[in-house]
Order: C-alpha cells, then sequence, then structure tokens
C-alpha cells in the first residue's frame, strides 16, 4: 500500500511563508473578532471579586447590580472557567460583578445552594432596587431580597452577553 511519501518533519519554505500568513490571519482574528478567545488578552488588573464573608457579599448586593457568582472547587474545569470569568468580569465591568467563591473555604454558604455538581454559576439580583437604581440601603441590615437565576448558558463571554440581553440586566461593555 503507497502512503504519504516525502519527508516528515522538514519544513520548506513554503510551509514558513504559510505559517506567517496563519500568524497575521490569528492576530487580525484577534484584534477584530468580538467573540474571539482562544488567545488570553490583556485585561488589565482582575475584576474578580473572591468571597470573603456573607456579610462582603450582602454589601455588594446593596450596590444594586446584578452579580454573578461562580462556586467553585480545584478542578481542570475551574480553570477553564476561571478564564472566562476574568474576561467577562473585565468586559461587564462596572456594571455587573463577577465574584467567586472557593467553596473548600466557605462551606456554609454554599451548601445553603444545595447543588452538589461544582463548579456551577448562579446571578443574584434585586429587580426592585435595579428599578430604583441605589436609594440609599442600610449597610446594617443583612436581610435582603434578591432572586437568584441559574446560569445555564454557554460559558463564554458570548454566554453571558446573551443571557444577560434575555434578563434584561443593564450593561455596557468595555472594548
Amino acid at each position: 500500500s503507497k502512503g504519504a511519501s516525502g519527508p516528515i518533519g522538514f519544513p520548506d519554505m513554503a510551509d514558513a511563508a504559510d505559517q506567517s500568513f496563519l500568524d497575521r490571519m490569528i492576530s487580525q482574528l484577534r484584534s477584530t473578532c468580538k467573540y474571539y478567545t482562544g488567545y488570553p488578552k490583556d485585561l488589565g488588573p482582575s475584576r474578580i471579586i473572591p468571597f470573603t464573608s456573607e456579610r462582603q457579599f450582602v454589601q455588594l448586593l446593596h450596590e444594586g447590580r446584578p452579580v454573578v457568582v461562580a462556586f467553585t472547587i480545584k478542578c481542570t474545569y475551574t480553570q477553564h472557567l476561571d478564564k472566562v470569568l476574568e474576561e467577562a468580569a473585565a468586559t461587564f465591568y462596572p456594571h455587573i460583578k463577577f465574584v467567586r467563591v472557593e467553596c473548600p473555604k466557605y462551606p456554609g454558604f454554599c451548601l445553603t445552594r444545595q447543588k452538589n455538581e461544582y463548579p456551577f454559576v448562579e446571578v443574584f439580583y434585586n429587580p426592585e432596587q435595579a428599578a430604583s437604581q441605589g436609594r440609599g440601603v442600610d449597610p446594617n441590615t443583612t436581610k435582603y431580597s434578591v432572586k437568584v437565576l441559574p446560569f445555564n448558558y454557554d460559558q463564554s463571554v458570548y454566554g453571558f452577553r446573551e443571557y444577560f440581553k434575555k434578563h434584561g440586566f443593564g450593561y455596557s461593555e468595555r472594548k
């Protein structure tokens, strides 16, 4: 039987030219395509807020903006989710906040969500407060009416964008 012939592993000049064309194409794609996430962008400082206490979390909710919460444990999928969250948090900052909870550190908060598959994402928001846009709320109040929606879209910046549109969250994007 005849297989592929010719030397393998020795690129000739045509391959080198193709390679630089590919590099140019990728950089063009990176600079122009809104949804291209194959390479990390320079996002600046992280916009993800680490969860430190329920009190801190309630204060964040009092700001009246939707809060996307990622409940995580250490696993390879969490590493992928972290990259998505970093990009989404930078894209929708400051209109939508992103919080990461490391569940092994805060089991009480995570167990109240009654989920057993990690990582998962939920969106917390207060429709009344969003309507009154930030009227003063006593920061000592710990009881707080908040809606929680499961995030069941594609875990990507595009997925978050579509989700926010569907639920009518006001945001603008940083390009």
